[in-house]
C-alpha cells in the first residue's frame, strides 16, 4: 500500500469511528427505542406550553429535578414550548418529543380515537406518566364588553384557542354547553391562548378563553391593563360534566388576581394536567422521571401555587392511558400500586 493510500485509509478509519461513537452517545430516548437501558447517555425532551402558562413551569420543574441526578441517570431533560396538548401528543406518539404535558380531555380522546383522532383511530402507544395539577377553562372578558355571562358572548369577538389546543376545545364545550354555536354566533378569532391578554387590552378582542392552572401570567398580564376586566362564571355544567366525566367543576379564586374586578370567587369547570409519554420511550428513562416527581413533590410545591395541592394519590387520577411500564415500576416499589 502507497504512503499516500494508508493515510487514506487512516482518516477514513478514525473518521468512521468517529462518527460511530457519535451514534452511540447523543441519541435521545425514542431514538434508542425497545425497552433496553440505552446508551450510557440518554436525551429527553418535554413539550409544554406558552411561554407564561403552567405547562412551561410544569415542564421545567420536572426538567431541574431530573437534571439534577444527571451523575446518576446520565439522562439530560430539556423542556420545548409549543402549541400545547393535541400537539405534545401527536408529537410525542411520532417519536419527534419523549414526554408531553397534556389535558385529561385530550388525553382520553386520543387513547379512544376520538376528536382530532377520529380518523387515525386509537392511539394505542399513547402511555401516561402521571397527572399534576388541575387547570379551570377560564373566560376572561373586557369591562366595556359587557359579558356577564357566557350567552353574552353572542355577537362577540371572542379568541378561542389556536387549533389543535386543548383550550380550543374546552372554549367549544363551554360554548355549545350555553347553547352557542362558535362558528356562527359568535366572531371567532384562533389564536393562541398566550397572545390574548395583548390583544384584549389593545381592544381587538372582548373577551377570551384560557384552559389554565393559577395563578396564570396571561390573566396577571390582563388584570394589570388599563382596561378593566373580569372573570365570567361558567355555570349550569352538570350536563356537560355528565357527558365528560374527565372534566369537574372548580373555581377561579379572587385573592389570586386582586385588580379584576370580580367581588367573589368564580365558579367554572376545568381538567387535569397529565404528563404523557410514549410505549417506544425505553422503561428507565420513564421511571427515572417518575421517581424523581414523585420524591420531590415537596419542591415541586414550592415552584408554583397550582402545584401546592399536589399528592402522589391525586396525581395518580384523571388518567385514561394506560401506565408506561417504567412508571409503574415505581409505583409499585413505593407501594402506590
Amino acid at each position: 500500500m502507497s504512503r499516500i493510500a494508508g493515510k487514506f485509509f487512516l482518516v477514513v478509519l478514525v473518521a468512521g469511528l468517529v462518527l460511530s461513537g457519535c451514534s452511540k452517545g447523543g441519541q435521545s430516548a425514542s431514538e434508542q427505542g425497545g425497552k433496553s437501558s440505552g446508551p450510557d447517555r440518554s436525551f429527553a425532551t418535554i413539550g409544554t406550553g406558552g411561554l407564561t402558562g403552567v405547562y412551561y413551569v410544569a415542564g421545567g420543574a420536572v426538567s431541574k429535578i431530573v437534571n439534577a441526578k444527571y451523575d446518576q441517570y446520565k439522562l439530560k431533560v430539556t423542556v420545548e414550548s409549543t402549541g400545547g396538548s393535541v400537539f405534545n401528543i401527536n408529537a410525542v406518539l411520532s417519536g419527534d418529543l419523549e414526554f408531553g404535558v397534556a389535558q385529561s380531555d385530550r388525553q382520553s380522546q386520543a387513547w379512544k380515537g376520538e376528536a382530532e383522532w377520529q380518523d387515525k383511530g386509537p392511539q394505542k402507544d399513547l402511555r401516561v406518566v402521571c397527572a399534576l395539577h388541575a387547570e379551570s377553562v377560564t373566560l376572561v372578558a373586557a369591562d366595556d364588553a359587557s359579558i356577564n355571562s357566557i350567552g353574552d358572548l353572542k355577537g362577540k369577538r371572542v379568541n378561542i384557542g389556536d387549533p389543535g389546543s386543548g383550550n380550543r376545545g374546552n372554549a367549544i364545550d363551554a360554548l355549545e354547553n350555553a347553547g352557542l354555536n362558535w362558528e356562527t354566533d359568535i366572531k371567532a378569532e384562533q389564536l393562541k391562548a398566550v397572545e390574548s391578554a395583548k390583544l384584549l387590552q389593545d381592544g381587538r378582542i372582548d373577551a377570551y378563553f384560557y384552559t389554565v392552572g393559577h395563578p396564570n401570567g396571561s390573566m396577571m398580564e390582563a388584570t394589570a391593563g388599563t382596561r378593566k376586566v373580569h372573570f365570567v362564571p361558567i355555570d349550569n355544567v352538570d350536563n356537560l360534566i355528565k357527558k365528560f366525566p374527565y372534566y369537574a367543576k372548580s373555581f377561579i379564586p379572587k385573592k389570586l388576581y386582586p385588580n379584576a374586578t370580580n367581588t367573589s370567587d368564580t365558579p367554572t369547570y376545568g381538567v387535569k394536567a397529565t404528563l404523557i409519554t410514549s410505549a417506544k420511550v425505553p422503561d428507565d428513562v420513564v421511571y427515572a422521571v417518575t421517581k424523581e416527581i414523585f420524591e420531590n413533590l415537596d419542591t415541586l410545591r414550592g415552584l408554583h401555587p397550582a402545584f401546592e395541592t399536589l399528592t402522589k394519590e391525586n396525581m395518580l387520577e384523571g388518567n385514561t392511558a394506560p401506565y408506561h411500564d417504567g412508571a409503574m415500576k415505581y409505583f409499585k416499589e413505593a407501594g402506590l400500586m
